[in-house]
């Protein structure tokens, strides 16, 4: 490169570092020669001297996950702005598949970490934090080592279940999951039973865990609601509701005629006013911005205080919730 363009290594250097002095003749002719020579600078042996690659390495636990797809786009697009880019690995289900990804994430040499999974526990999280920059987002966490940015759920969970009961619902049906399936939905759903009772309306839990199919959890939720006369059903995301009402329909109930629905996370396109879900949307954007700016200033200032930022989300009115009385 250097003999190419006719100047020292050292020059070469503080052009494409843009440290140092230079002429304008000289950066003209270094950037000559990195345009004949298709040059591409490697960030990794720059990290080697600099200590930094100018990378963020993120883990997220489910790929075809609507929301962490949406929050991986914005995290992108601030990193970027921010001067860095992004990393990214999944996880396949398990607490050991994700640590080791992580662990792969820093052998990258990466400048910090962030891990959008309601799966992992804090303290594997946590084991990284002394050594690079980490935060938690997408889920409620207040290790103290650890700082996180995410929706409220157990304010959203309250919201939308207000909205349930305002809506006239007495008798509500509530897809519960367990703790070890997901932390957030987890949360929600108990949130929901919370509020539903705190409002003296009936409250009756059926379980969704992962490993059920929607079948199966709609056949539950039959027995539920013709044992019980219950209107509407509560289910932890957008993507189960869907399921929920396509398994319904092949069992002759039709939403919301028959029986009202309501989903958690308002991610685009199923946010759209045209299909009319009622739900609950995370502020997503604002997650994953700031999530990206914590991480960033961790990075520059390793000292940094541990924050713990909870923002609230949203209900979106929409057609799957009939009013009753």
């Amino acid at each position: 490169m250097a003999a190419h363009a006719g100047v020292s290594k050292s020059a070469v250097s503080r052009v494409l570092s843009g440290s140092g002095r230079f002429s304008d003749q000289t950066r003209d002719r270094v950037e000559r020669a990195v345009a004949e020579l298709g040059y591409v600078a490697n960030a990794m042996a720059r990290g080697l001297v600099s200590g930094r690659t100018h990378t963020i390495g993120m883990l997220v636990r489910d790929a075809s996950s609507m929301v962490y797809a949406a929050l991986h786009a914005v995290m992108e697009r601030r990193a970027s702005e921010l001067g860095y880019r992004m990393v990214t690995t999944t996880g396949v289900g398990r607490v050991e598949d994700e640590k080791a990804a992580l662990a792969a994430l820093v052998s990258m040499r990466v400048d910090g970490l962030v891990v959008c999974s309601g799966l992992m526990p804090a303290t594997e999280i946590a084991e990284f934090a002394p050594r690079l920059a980490t935060v938690v987002a997408g889920r409620p966490e207040l290790h103290p080592a650890l700082s996180s940015v995410y929706c409220d759920e157990v304010g959203g969970g309250s919201d939308i279940a207000d909205v349930v009961v305002d809506a006239g619902h007495r008798t509500v049906v509530v897809l519960t999951v367990p703790v070890g399936d997901a932390l957030t939905q987890h949360a929600r759903t108990a949130a929901m039973l919370d509020r539903v009772a705190a409002r003296g309306r009936t409250a009756i839990a059926v379980g969704a865990g992962f490993a059920r199919t929607p079948d199966e959890i709609a056949g539950d939720v039959v027995h539920a609601v013709r044992g019980s006369g219950a209107t509407v059903v509560m289910c932890p995301t957008d993507r189960l509701l869907l399921d929920l009402c396509d398994a319904l329909a092949r069992r002759g109930i039709s939403v919301p005629e028959d029986l009202s629905v309501t989903g958690f996370d308002g991610v685009f396109p199923l946010s759209a006013d045209w299909i009319g879900l009622t739900t609950l949307r995370q502020p997503v954007e604002q997650i994953g911005q700031q999530a990206i700016e914590l991480v960033v200033g961790h990075i520059d200032d390793p000292d940094r205080p541990v924050e713990h930022r909870s923002l609230r989300g949203t209900v979106l009115p929409g057609r799957t919730l009939r009013r009753r009385g």
